[in-house]
């Protein structure tokens, strides 16, 4: 008989038929009533002073959705011997004195946040489509579509490691669905009119982030240079950028949990001196793999194409109304990777 938390087969954590993959654990846990959700939240520790309240949570927003919130105020515990990883672990138990409603009102400030940055990335996105279409319509009408016009290195290389798709396949591959799957009205006229090939200047209205990112990931470098220097910037540090707030808008039309998340696509930085702000995060791979540095270059990207915007004091705002908790553990704009001084030059 195994011990009480140990897995039946411990080897389940090591390799399994030939790879590395654990042992897959089969889902046991039981649909539950939203009475039975918010009983089995009291049971462990959280603090509810409104049951109505906290069950209109609970059928608005959803179990599993603010679940993500309120896993911060979890109780951490370290690993059993047995475990091969040394990371502390989640328990079922909440830290004393943890609201159910500090895990709402985390909620509703990221469900705003999230609002401020689409309003962003829109005027970005749009901007881009233009950078695009202006500098290779002055090529050729159709560079989108040839590969003369991007760099031969870049094209060539695969998609990610192992693939036998190149970036430009890819690429095509996506930008023909998007024109496929589009609904707008000018690109049936397009075709009725023209033909199935879309000029460069009309192609850049159904690219989405991800393909703006892709394209200019294939540009020739002295043409990233061109539009990275209308951003103060280095060819390299801005096709990071662009990725980074690819990423970006993906957790936000998905209505993703933002504020705290970790960052799976690191941006790079400027050399130092090149753009200020940049310098007060001396490297710090930690703050990089939170979501304030892709906030602060949506601030710089919307400041060159809008100088007059006030989008960045709003967010500002908005960030100072970070919410207190009563739960015994703290969160903060910390928790963001936000930069110390980042209110002396936002």
């Amino acid at each position: 008989m195994p011990l009480a938390n140990q897995p039946a087969d411990p080897t389940c954590l090591g390799r399994v038929a030939g790879g590395r993959s654990p042992c897959l654990i089969p889902y046991a846990r039981p649909w539950l009533s939203y009475q039975q959700q918010l009983d089995q939240l009291i049971e462990r520790g959280i603090t509810v002073t409104d049951r109505d309240a906290a069950l209109s949570y609970l059928e608005r927003i959803g179990y599993y959705r603010l679940s993500g919130y309120w896993y911060p105020f979890r109780r951490f515990e370290p690993p059993a011997e047995w475990e091969s990883k040394r990371e502390t672990r989640a328990t079922d138990q909440f830290c004393p004195d943890t609201h159910l409603l500090d895990a709402v009102e985390l909620y509703l400030f990221d469900k705003k946040l999230r609002l401020l940055v689409v309003d962003a990335l829109e005027r970005i996105e749009v901007a881009l489509r233009v950078d695009l279409a202006y500098l290779l319509g002055k090529r050729n009408t159709f560079a989108h579509l040839d590969r003369s016009y991007f760099h031969p290195s870049f094209i060539r290389q695969p998609v990610f490691r192992g693939s036998h798709q190149t970036r430009f396949e890819a690429w095509m591959e996506k930008y023909r669905g998007l024109v496929k799957r589009s609904k707008e009205d000018f690109v049936r006229h397009y075709h009725q009119r023209h033909g199935e090939e879309l000029p460069i200047w009309v192609a850049v209205e159904v690219f989405d982030f991800g393909a703006i990112s892709q394209l200019i990931g294939m540009m020739k470098v002295s043409d990233q240079q061109h539009i990275a220097s209308k951003y103060g910037l280095d060819w390299q540090v801005f096709a990071s950028w662009i990725y980074g707030l690819s990423y970006l808008r993906n957790i936000c039309a998905h209505h993703s949990r933002l504020w705290n998340r970790n960052v799976t696509t690191q941006v790079k930085l400027p050399k130092p001196r090149e753009v200020q702000w940049c310098d007060f995060l001396a490297r710090d791979d930690e703050r990089l793999a939170k979501p304030f540095v892709l906030l602060a270059i949506t601030r710089h990207l919307l400041k060159v194409i809008c100088p007059n915007t006030q989008w960045h004091l709003r967010l500002r705002d908005h960030l100072l109304t970070f919410p207190t908790q009563k739960s015994v553990r703290k969160l903060g704009l910390v928790n963001m990777g936000y930069i110390e001084n980042w209110l002396e030059w936002w």
